[in-house]
């Protein structure tokens, strides 16, 4: 899951009345997402979808020790949470591909039939769980007020991603595709450790860590967020005419659309974050000159 990467978010008074209707609006989402989700679980017998509430105690299950024994700082704790979610994501979406590239090679497991009509081992699971992160992650969020502006584009990112994996989920079509989305989770993982770095007070430009950190958040940038979404986009589109009607193909491609837009403010973002620590260096450097 991808914040950005500017300075914190964090909550407080001031906020504006439309910010505050916006609270309500992503709240009333949440708790209709909720409602349908046990909805399904309780009286459509759809056992399998447990593995979302699990998701969901479990990252509220960190919030609490992280909050309790680490640091009370509600930015401070979130991004942790959010971190151990693109950790344990990422890991489980890299081992689910290297199984079926040994098992399957990587010709048949990209055809369509196997990215729309059949689940790979574990998929399922791995989705539910990352769908019960991120309601979790966007209740926190609203609860203490961790965005700003009147639309804000991380509320709007867990809205399109709990309506695109619940949906896909209920109807169990292309979750490998949703897989193949969620490797981008090996960026947010350098996002939110340079972010935990950062409120941490490791702040020096210059230093070799730091360095090496943003060599790695620019790498799989580009490759695990916004090289591999184009190519699922095009693969998507190129596989067009395969798709049953229905509504499955335009979700996709509008979820899709909206994930590579997202990708272009955070790759903007990123740019004025490196912009502001490089320049920081030179007036320290400058400062000691």
């Amino acid at each position: 899951m991808a914040r950005g990467s500017g300075g914190g978010g964090g909550g407080g008074g001031g906020r504006s009345h439309k910010e505050s209707k916006a609270g309500v609006f992503f709240m009333a989402t949440l708790v209709m997402w909720g409602v349908s989700v046990f909805f399904e679980i309780l009286f459509n017998k759809r056992s399998e979808l447990v593995p979302i509430i699990i998701g969901f105690f479990f990252f509220l299950s960190a919030n609490v020790v992280v909050r309790n024994f680490v640091s009370r700082d509600p930015l401070f704790v979130n991004t942790s949470v959010s971190l151990l979610h693109s950790s344990i994501t990422s890991a489980s979406v890299v081992l689910i591909l290297l199984t079926q590239w040994v098992e399957n090679g990587v010709g048949k497991m990209f055809e369509h039939s196997q990215l729309v009509e059949v689940t790979w081992p574990w998929a399922y699971q791995a989705l539910c769980f990352s769908c019960g992160y991120f309601a979790y992650d966007q209740w926190d969020m609203l609860l203490h007020r961790l965005y700003s502006g009147c639309i804000p584009s991380i509320l709007v990112h867990h809205l399109v991603l709990l309506v695109c994996f619940t949906l896909a989920l209920y109807r169990k079509v292309t979750i490998n595709y949703l897989i193949l989305t969620l490797i981008c989770e090996l960026h947010s993982v350098l996002l939110h450790v340079r972010k935990v770095r950062r409120m941490a007070g490791v702040r020096d430009a210059g230093s070799k860590i730091v360095k090496m950190e943003w060599f790695l958040n620019w790498l799989t940038f580009v490759f695990a967020r916004f090289i591999s979404h184009i190519l699922i986009t095009v693969k998507l589109v190129r596989d067009a005419p395969k798709f049953e009607k229905g509504m499955v193909l335009p979700l996709a491609l509008s979820g899709m659309a909206g994930m590579n837009l997202l990708n272009i403010f955070l790759g903007l973002d990123l740019v004025k974050a490196y912009g502001r620590e490089r320049k920081s260096e030179k007036g320290h450097h400058n400062h000691h000159d």
